[in-house]
């Protein structure tokens, strides 16, 4: 009690998150670990100076604990060919600059210790069983008695040169479905030997890879176990399960629990936008009377106040973020200093993160382009202030702005509307992406911040950019239009005018369309009511989460809500709808749309609109859709009012973001071509 009263007295805004955690041996600064992430600079050597730069900057922004993305503590353990992995010393230099980057910003770092079982992408993947993944063109082998105690020698191996390097300790990821996880599953350990059949087998690998670095590590180690606490898949291990494994584990010498939530496979989103803050939290309080070790809550912990809520109630000690820490490193100094509405906080769209992983992208942020571009994306102030205009308060125009003023450019940004934000201010009203308020509430932070001269409501011409060195035009995108017979008739209506209540569409809609943002206008228009993102028992309920984490899996059988209209989701091209949504989103708008009974074509022709409705053919059959209206969500096109008007003025003109390349609506590449932009003004 004193420790936590004295924590209070030196951090009043938030005293639970920041209490000083003791294990022992140790003590953490704060009860902040920022999670685990592959970022894609773990695989190569040459990219360790940039992956030093990256961890520094957040141990410098007040982290208490850091884990690294994962490495494999042997070959079949790749995630895919040639990935991050530590099997030998001639690695550890890399590494050492990792954590002397860490240590001398005061802070710790464990190594993440990851087996990818059969989500290996890669033919020499092995697995308990012969058990193919959903999500995996290759099948695993199994692991004979002997290849599992080379794997057990591979991680005490793997855990000695993380010391070696410098770590303060490692995690082992026991959960998403990889290797020890699978071990421990009856869904996927078919085994009947020392290694599976009972669950005292089934734990055995687990318990023997935590003892054993335990005993070649010391007491003085860190060792974090990620626990498969809520599995989210068929045949998942039930509750009586999960708490003996933990038991087991912290018997076998672990230091702290985290909170692993859903395998891969699982269909059920877990970290999406549309996920409600803090929804899995509870999984983590319910095992905390079981054991006595310190327990991590995981997943979309965006702000203070939900964390600081968690740790306040008993539920958790720590409070995992990954992604939060991509998009803004002083999240941490943010909070503890009372300024959360300063942080740039995590939106959780995937779009740069997850998405650019799965793609064999380097890692970034849609919200901050510096993340792990720390090295090469940098300004400082400049030496020669110019008189700069921004034209058009979007993602691109705020961006550009408020960079370019931070360096000390004079800056007036001009928005037509009466609000910042540009087609944000559309984004934020679809269920789902309530999420999206918050980027343009930290764009307003910033405009106070820097200095720019906003000038809301003015739609300025060319003489009202008389006089600047440079112009920036941020104008943004117009929608693109059809031309099919009958797209003047009364139902042909625009997505915009629908998203912002000018049109209240009928019980019978079509979508011209099947992008990002017809998929967003078919959520906006299957839901009534408030969104469930904002109703987590609601939202649990809709996905089929067994909100008591008691039954195998922790699914039971989901509760869809009446849809609100019936929908028709059409596009032109042929394939299946949405197939160039996100990797790791698409599937999340596919499988709602789907369970609020929406009816999704490709390869449609559009034949006309007429009082009787909207006339089309598909697979070849002609069909009369009897819809009130038809919402044309067909694209867009840039929107450049002012540059042929600004051509041979003495001002320098850039154009960026949609006013530059309209293809979908990108505000990932919209806010990082914007910073580039400023940053060499």
């Amino acid at each position: 009690m004193p420790a936590r009263q004295d924590a209070a007295a030196a951090a009043p805004y938030y005293p639970h998150l920041f209490a000083p955690l003791d294990l022992g041996f140790t003590t953490l600064r704060n009860r902040v670990l920022m999670g685990s992430m592959h970022t894609g600079l773990e695989d190569r050597a040459r990219d360790a100076p940039r992956l030093a730069a990256y961890f520094a900057e957040r141990a410098a922004g007040g982290v208490g604990l850091i884990v690294t993305g994962g490495y494999a503590p042997n070959i079949e353990g790749w995630l895919k060919p040639f990935a991050g992995s530590l099997v030998w010393r001639g690695q550890l230099r890399r590494h050492r600059l990792v954590t002397d980057a860490v240590h001398a910003e005061d802070a710790r770092i464990c190594l993440q210790l990851l087996h990818a079982g059969r989500y290996a992408y890669h033919p020499l993947q092995v697995a308990p069983s012969k058990v193919k993944a959903p999500i995996n063109p290759f099948t695993p082998r199994a692991l004979g008695a002997r290849g599992v105690e080379r794997t057990i020698r591979a991680y005490v191996r793997a855990a000695r040169l993380a010391r070696d390097a410098g770590y303060d300790g490692v995690e082992v990821m026991g959960s998403e479905g990889y290797l020890i996880n699978t071990f421990a599953s009856a869904r996927t350990n078919r085994r009947d030997d020392a290694w599976g059949g009972d669950l005292r087998r089934r734990l055995r690998l687990a318990t023997e890879v935590v003892a054993r670095i335990r005993e070649a590590c010391g007491p003085d180690f860190i060792l974090i176990y990620r626990l498969s606490m809520l599995e989210l898949v068929p045949d998942g291990s039930p509750w009586n399960e999960i708490v003996e494994q933990a038991r087991a584990i912290e018997a076998a010498g672990a230091t702290i629990l985290n909170t692993g939530i859903g395998w891969h496979e699982s269909r059920i989103p877990t970290i999406a936008t549309s996920v409600p803050r803090a929804a899995f939290a509870g999984v983590t309080a319910k095992l905390r009377p079981h054991v006595s070790l310190p327990l991590v809550a995981t997943n979309r912990i965006n702000t203070p106040d939900v964390a600081e809520a968690i740790l306040a109630t008993g539920g958790a000690d720590m409070v995992s973020m990954a992604r939060p820490m991509l998009a803004d490193p002083q999240w941490v100094d943010k909070a503890r200093s009372g300024r959360p509405h300063a942080i740039n906080t995590c939106i959780a769209c995937n779009q740069a993160c997850l998405d650019h992983v799965f793609a064999n992208r380097t890692v970034s942020c849609l919200v901050n382009p510096r993340a792990c571009a720390e090295t090469e994306l940098n300004w400082s102030p400049t030496t020669t202030p110019k008189r700069i205009a921004v034209v058009g308060a979007g993602p691109a125009g705020l961006a550009c702005a408020t960079v370019a003023a931070e360096r000390g450019h004079r800056v007036t940004l001009f928005e037509a509307a009466d609000a910042i934000g540009g087609q944000f201010n559309l984004a934020r009203r679809i269920p789902g992406k309530e999420e999206f308020d918050e980027t343009v509430r930290w764009f307003g932070h910033r405009i106070a911040e820097t200095g720019v001269d906003l000038r809301l409501s003015t739609a300025a011409d060319a003489a009202a950019l008389d006089g600047f060195d440079e112009v920036v035009l941020a104008t943004g995108v117009r929608p693109r239009a059809v031309d099919f017979p009958g797209h003047d008739h009364a139902k042909v209506v625009g997505y915009a005018d629908v998203i912002q209540g000018r049109v209240v569409p009928g019980a019978r809609v079509a979508i011209v369309g099947a992008g990002g943002i017809g998929f967003d206008v078919a959520e906006f228009l299957a839901h009534a009511g408030a969104s469930a993102t904002l109703d987590p028992q609601r939202w649990m309920r809709e996905w089929g989460i067994d909100p008591t984490f008691e039954r195998p899996g922790g699914l039971q059988p989901p509760q869809p809500p009446a849809p609100a209209r019936a929908l028709w989701l059409l596009q032109r091209s042929p394939g299946r709808p949405g197939a160039r949504l996100g990797k790791t989103t698409g599937w999340i708008h596919r499988a709602a749309l789907e369970a609020m009974q929406v009816r999704m074509h490709g390869g449609v022709e559009y034949l006309r609109v007429d009082d009787d409705g909207f006339h089309v053919r598909i697979d070849g059959v002609e069909q009369l859709l009897p819809v009130d209206h038809v919402v044309v969500c067909a694209g867009q096109e840039p929107h450049r009012p002012l540059q042929d008007a600004l051509a041979g003025r003495t001002a320098r003109v850039h154009v960026i973001g949609g006013a530059d390349v309209a293809a979908e609506l990108d505000a990932k590449r919209a806010i990082a071509q914007g910073t580039r932009l400023a940053a060499t003004l």
